[in-house]
């Protein structure tokens, strides 16, 4: 049995000393409408942030949008990233039976993502397929940074809130002891201490700071020992403050701070 996904997100969090995921999402007309100037940015970025980067989440729509070409270009860059960094596939696949099997032979075995993240709401048995690969993990949409997070995920219902019963799924794999490691999404916006403990200790992915404008105080004192990442894309993509190493370097240092890891 490989390491589990959960303990190889936290041997790169502590070599790099940060906690930052770099999000991948390219914005096509920014580079003249043309793939491979896009394939060139993309490699300039990972080049330029991998010292401060504890993993990289492509979204698979911006490359989806370019069409085939697109995806043979994600899959180009995603075989440049070095093994030990975790890629985190942002997909939110779901579906149920024998098509999400297929979604998962497709982001673990076709793009070879560590990590992909999963939208849960039609049911258990809908991430079910995920949860058999060894070394690898998901991520389930709990409370996601949107407005309208609050028309579904925060409602109560008769075994608690939404975000807690997508929780509960998490707990349930690691005591079924299923091979793939379960975290969940929480967007910074939506991160409040009420939130936080309403889930149980395992890995966060929390998107929300940056362009999105979520306040990275919520993580203050959370005393959860999980490994978590907080995403950044726009912010360092194609952020006017700087070069990508020095915007992923502050947003490491501003990241690792909240945490009370220094700077």
């Amino acid at each position: 049995m490989s390491a589990g996904y959960s303990d190889q997100l936290a041997i790169r969090s502590g070599e790099t000393g940060s906690n930052l995921c770099v999000g991948l999402d390219p914005r096509i007309e920014k580079h003249g409408d043309n793939i491979l100037e896009v394939e060139r940015f993309l490699d300039h970025v990972i080049d330029q942030t991998l010292p401060r980067t504890a993993c990289y989440k492509p979204n698979i729509a911006y490359f989806e949008a370019m069409g085939p070409e697109g995806l043979m270009m994600l899959k180009r860059v995603l075989d440049r990233i070095p093994e030990n960094v975790p890629v985190i596939l942002d997909a939110k696949r779901s579906d149920i039976g024998e098509t999400q099997r297929r979604y998962a032979e497709a982001c673990f075995e076709g793009f070879r993502a560590d990590a992909v993240t999963i939208n849960p709401f039609m049911g258990y048995d809908s991430i079910e397929p995920f949860l058999d690969y060894d070394g690898k993990g998901i991520y389930l949409l709990a409370v996601t940074s949107n407005p309208g997070s609050a028309d579904l995920q925060r409602r109560k219902s008769e075994g608690g809130r939404i975000f807690e019963i997508v929780g509960q799924f998490a707990s349930r794999a690691k005591e079924e002891g299923r091979e793939t490691d379960v975290g969940l999404v929480v967007g910074l916006t939506n991160a409040g201490e009420d939130v936080l403990a309403g889930l149980p200790d395992v890995p966060l992915l929390i998107p929300g700071l940056g362009a999105q404008g979520g306040d990275l105080s919520a993580l203050k004192g959370s005393g959860r020992t999980a490994p978590n990442v907080v995403n950044v894309s726009r912010g360092v993509l194609y952020g006017k403050e700087g070069s990508p190493a020095d915007l992923a370097a502050r947003f490491a240092g501003e990241i690792a701070k909240a945490l009370g890891q220094g700077g």
